[in-house]
């Protein structure tokens, strides 16, 4: 047991104290510059795609009054919704497999709460200024100057909200309609109610609540641990290195002054976007952004010593161990992965776009005709969930001799379901039990679309009930 630690009076926390505010300062590195351009792509794929048309129509619209979703030419029905299990399943799956390797990289590179954080902190310092201008200002008594500035913050961050509840609402309400209907004051109630509610979710998320999401609402921070091991890659502070760190001149030869490689200038925890200190060791708070990295390798090279002193790296590494990249948990985390994207793709490439299901008419279970055949009716419901007409032809077999009576093929509109009454008619065999399995299918004049096919029963009388 250290005994330095075993020593230290336990620190009280007050549940309900006041959070006291993060102020970051501005920083450059090659993990800021790759979430700038991983952040970049993320936005132009969320304010991208919804302008994006396709045939005519938005090109990723989900239609709920409708119950159809359309995404790049394929229209998805509430039936395919096990598509969307198994999507959520694979991105869970991805996630811990992530989490395994790397830690909470997904939080810091991608997580939109951090994404939308960086861009609110952006506003705030070229609105308010750099880190120790912020400071100062808040401490000042209100002026015109810290007027205009904190209205110019909170104006481009409403612009910010409000582009991105556009965005996301847009999705779900054709947006260039969206749009006219904005500029024309004509919003229908629902949503006007959406964009307030995106708008101030994104304003309080990212702007005032901020790393308090990350430590007291997400649920993510709380479970990760456990898929946390020794050769997790994690943001690390080499303490064998670092230590004993204090202020020294360039030109010092700091170890003739038994100080390790630490200058002890806290720029680290000056642009942490939860305000820790990785220095104090890994910390549930860490969202793994670098954010530390890139700011202590720049102290680094300011004073001529080698970068890495806080890296990526893993606890293996730090106690002088070989670090195991692959081991048991994360080759079957990425085995379930595997298996589970061939499966989605599978099922999303032989995905039917019509459907069939067929209702026996329970009110006349059969009807004799010419004391010869039996008679029984069919509901037939057929959905086409492709943006293509299809002309159907439908079949019934399981019977010697069954035919239907009537119109044997219909013209199934695009994203409809189209019902159609239909007449079996078998011929009366003595003998032949009163109910016998039969089966209906149907298939397109479309090339390369299989038959497809459901179950129901034929009733008609029985050897004690027959006329």
């Amino acid at each position: 047991m250290n005994t330095d630690n075993a020593n230290q009076e336990p620190e009280l926390i007050d549940l309900y104290q006041k959070p006291e505010k993060i102020y970051t300062r501005s920083f450059s590195g090659h993990f800021r510059t790759l979430r700038l351009a991983g952040g970049t792509f993320l936005f132009l794929l969320f304010f991208g795609t919804c302008w994006i048309n396709l045939n005519g129509r938005q090109a990723v619209f989900f239609d709920l009054p409708a119950r159809q979703f359309h995404i790049f030419g394929t229209t998805y029905w509430p039936q395919d919704f096990i598509l969307l299990s198994w999507l959520l399943i694979i991105c869970a799956f991805g996630l811990f497999a992530l989490t395994v390797f790397a830690g909470r990289i997904w939080c810091g590179y991608t997580c939109p709460q951090s994404v939308f954080t960086w861009v609110f902190m952006w506003a705030e310092r070229i609105t308010e200024g750099e880190r120790n201008r912020r400071m100062k200002m808040d401490k000042e008594p209100m002026s015109l100057g810290k007027f205009l500035r904190k209205s110019a913050k909170h104006t481009l961050w409403l612009s910010i909200a409000f582009a991105t509840a556009l965005t996301f609402v847009g999705y779900f309400i054709p947006i260039r309609q969206l749009v006219l209907d904005i500029a024309a004051l004509d919003v229908a109630p629902w949503g006007i109610f959406w964009l307030g509610f995106f708008t101030l979710a994104t304003y309080g998320n990212a702007g005032y609540l901020r790393e308090q999401v990350c430590i007291h609402m997400c649920p993510y921070a709380r479970f990760q641990s456990v898929m946390f091991d020794n050769d997790t890659l994690v943001v690390a502070y080499d303490k064998h290195r670092g230590e004993q760190r204090g202020p020294r001149k360039k030109s010092a030869d700091h170890k003739t002054m038994g100080l390790g490689d630490c200058v002890d200038c806290s720029v680290c925890v000056q642009v942490c976007p939860t305000g820790i200190d990785i220095r104090d060791g890994l910390q549930y708070q860490c969202i793994g952004c670098a954010a530390c990295i890139d700011a202590c390798d720049t102290i680094m090279d300011k004073m001529g010593y080698d970068k890495g002193l806080i890296r990526y790296t893993t606890d293996n590494e730090l106690a002088g161990q070989k670090t195991r990249w692959l081991r048991p948990r994360l080759i079957g985390y990425g085995s379930a992965l595997f298996i589970m994207i061939c499966l989605f793709i599978f099922s999303v490439s032989h995905r039917m776009p019509l459907e069939l299901e067929v209702l026996r008419d329970r009110n006349v279970l059969f009807r004799v005709i010419n004391d010869d055949q039996v008679e029984n009716i069919y509901t037939l419901k057929v959905a086409n969930k492709d943006q293509q007409p299809h002309l159907i032809r439908i079949r019934v077999a399981g019977i010697e001799n069954l035919k239907i009576a009537g119109r044997t093929a219909i013209v199934a509109e695009p994203g409809s379901v189209q019902q159609e009454i239909i007449r079996v008619i078998a011929p009366l065999i003595d003998g032949a039990p009163s109910t016998r399995p039969v089966r209906f299918s149907i298939s397109s004049s479309q090339p390369g679309l299989e038959a497809i096919t459901a179950e129901s029963r034929f009733m008609m009388p029985g050897p004690e009930r027959k006329p």
